[in-house]
């Protein structure tokens, strides 16, 4: 029997069938994917084939091949990947540039990861009624910025409602994994975009102006318009997995722009004669943020540099 994974809390696995009807799972055996070493093998939105027990339970037995995943350096087991969701149309980054502050540095780290696994991303800056004038120009400067770089971005409110109607065209009939920092209203947005959610939600620290986690586990949920929205648990570091650091180039648009124009064709663009990389961050033509993003994500094969606080 087919089914897809719509829900994981763990250890057990809730797997819609093509019939309907919604299976607990768990994996079967020694169940591990080919090639991949991760904390999770199934995620949200893997197609799986289950089978059956007595008790009205299932053992998840194989998996199908994924079109794309959206995958981060596990936290506890730094060479272990854990994958985010699968088989998704895009993802909807959540930042804010307040309350708590989303570091572009975790901006760029989950935009390049998401490039290499042919992921668009949506970036939706949240909470723009508790800003000050300061703060709402700092805003309209990253999503400048961001928006030249080639990205959609979207100004909300999902506490008040300002905004969140015109998200509503872009979920419409696509598989959208929401993801972003602890504390950055992800809870409180999908309450205002799926009516009956009800996902509980928590202020954030005053303390350390950081969020708390009030989402646990990773849920597939449908939407009115036609989709799905994948919730899922806050991260507070986004460490990059599996890159190796000539690849990392073609995943900043802008830089594999101006790459193409460097003196050596295995330019590293970090000293070497001829760059026009390096040219252009010096005239400001890719923003300083995005190179030291570049750079922090080239030191991540030395596992003593990778911090949790990207």
């Amino acid at each position: 029997m087919k089914g897809l994974v719509i829900k994981n809390t763990g250890s057990w696995y809730s797997v819609r069938t093509d019939d309907g009807a919604t299976v607990e799972s768990k994996i079967k055996g020694n169940f591990r994917l080919k090639g991949i070493r991760s904390t999770n093998p199934v995620a949200v939105g893997d197609r799986v084939e289950i089978v059956r027990n007595q008790e009205g339970t299932a053992f998840i037995t194989a998996i199908a091949d994924r079109r794309n995943y959206i995958i981060r350096k596990s936290q506890n087991l730094s060479k272990q990947s854990h994958i985010i969701a699968a088989n998704v149309d895009q993802a909807f980054l959540l930042v804010t540039v307040s309350h708590p502050q989303t570091s572009t540095t975790f901006i760029d780290r989950f935009l390049a990861s998401a490039e290499a696994y042919s992921v668009p991303v949506v970036l939706v800056f949240n909470k723009t009624d508790l800003l000050t004038a300061d703060e709402l120009h700092y805003q309209q400067m990253m999503v400048e910025l961001y928006d030249t770089v080639g990205y959609e971005c979207c100004q909300v409110s999902a506490a008040t409602g300002e905004g969140v109607a015109e998200l509503m065209p872009l979920l419409t009939g696509k598989v959208t994994v929401l993801s972003g920092n602890s504390g950055v209203g992800k809870s409180t947005l999908i309450n205002a975009l799926v009516p009956g959610a009800q996902l509980r939600t928590a202020e954030i620290s005053d303390a350390h102006d950081a969020g708390m986690h009030t989402t646990t586990f990773s849920e597939m949920l449908q939407l009115a318009c036609g989709g799905y929205l994948i919730d899922t648990p806050g991260i507070r570091g986004f460490g990059t997995f599996d890159m190796e650091p000539e690849e990392i180039t073609s995943y900043f648009k802008e830089i594999f722009r101006y790459s193409h124009d460097c003196r050596f064709s295995n330019c590293t663009h970090t000293h070497e004669p001829g760059c026009a990389v390096l040219d252009a961050v010096e005239h400001h033509y890719i923003a300083a943020s995005r190179y030291q993003s570049y750079l922090s994500m080239l030191e991540d094969k030395d596992e003593s540099k990778y911090r949790s606080g990207y």
